[in-house]
C-alpha cells in the first residue's frame, strides 16, 4: 500500500555523525517495513523529512576525491571543523550554522522509482523556495544542485548542494542550501569536485540574514507541492 504521508522531524543543530547514525536507523526501519511488506501487503512503509544544522564539518562522498580537502589533521582542529568520508554520492562538501540541511528517507515506491526524477523534484523545491525571494535558481547541466546564473560561466555560483543514497528505493542524505552559512569554509575544499565555480548564499545574494525558520517553512510547502504528499510534524525518536 502507498503511503504519501511524510514524517517531518527537525533535529536543530547535531553533530553530523549524531544525525547520519539517525538516518541509518531510520533507513534500516524503512527497509525492514518493506520487507514485511512482502509478506503483509497491508503494511505501509513510513517516509521521514529531516532537517537540522550542522557544527563546521566536511564531508566525502563515495565516489569522491580525498585530495579535494585542502586541509591537514590540524588545520582542520583550527578551524574547529570536522571530516567523514560517507556512503552518498557526489564529491566533498561543507555543512555549518546557517545552512539548512535537509534529509528525506522516502520510500519512492510510494511516490514514483526514478532516481533522476527524485533528484529533479529536490532541486525544484529549493528553486520555487528561492523564487520567493527574488533570486532565479536554476539547473547547471552535468551537475546536480541548485545554482544561480548557471548560465554565465563567469558568474555561475551554487546555492544548494545535492548528495543522496538510495537502495531498494529508499532514499537518504539530501540538499544543503546556503543561508547565512559562513561561505569562507568553502576556501578549504574544491566544492563538489568542480574547480572553476563559486558558491554562494541567501544572505550574500539578497544582502541580509534570513530567518532560517521562514526559509525551512518554505521549503516544506514546496515539497509538499512538488511530492503531493501531506507532512506531519513529530519529535525526533531520540
Amino acid at each position: 500500500m502507498k503511503n504519501q504521508e511524510v514524517i517531518f522531524q527537525n533535529l536543530g543543530l547535531i553533530d553530523y555523525k549524531e544525525a547520519w547514525d539517525y538516518q541509518e536507523k531510520l533507513f534500516a526501519h524503512i527497509i525492514d517495513q518493506k520487507l514485511l511488506q512482502r509478506e503483509k501487503s497491508e503494511i505501509k512503509t513510513p517516509n521521514y523529512f529531516l532537517f537540522c544544522e550542522h557544527p563546521h564539518v566536511y564531508t566525502l562522498g563515495k565516489s569522491g576525491h580525498e585530495e579535494y580537502l585542502l586541509l591537514n589533521k590540524e588545520e582542520l582542529k583550527e578551524k574547529n571543523a570536522v571530516y567523514y568520508k560517507i556512503n552518498r554520492g557526489g564529491d566533498i562538501t561543507y555543512h555549518g550554522p546557517g545552512q539548512i540541511v535537509g534529509y528525506p528517507l522516502l520510500d519512492l515506491d510510494n511516490f514514483f522509482t526514478d532516481i533522476h526524477k527524485y533528484l529533479r523534484f529536490l532541486e525544484e523545491v529549493i528553486i520555487l523556495t528561492l523564487s520567493d525571494y527574488g533570486l532565479k535558481g536554476d539547473r547547471f547541466p552535468g551537475y546536480t544542485g541548485v545554482w544561480i546564473e548557471p548560465e554565465n560561466p563567469d558568474k555561475a555560483r551554487k546555492i544548494c548542494a545535492m548528495g543522496v543514497r538510495c537502495s531498494r528505493w529508499v532514499t537518504m542524505h539530501g540538499f544543503a542550501l546556503n543561508v547565512n552559512a559562513d561561505l569562507n569554509y568553502f576556501a578549504h575544499i574544491i566544492p563538489c569536485g568542480i574547480k572553476d565555480k563559486d558558491v554562494t548564499s541567501l544572505e550574500k545574494e539578497i544582502g541580509q540574514k534570513i530567518d532560517l525558520n521562514e526559509v525551512q517553512n518554505k521549503i516544506l510547502r514546496y515539497f509538499k507541492q512538488q511530492f503531493q504528499c501531506s507532512v506531519v510534524a513529530q519529535p525526533p525518536l531520540f
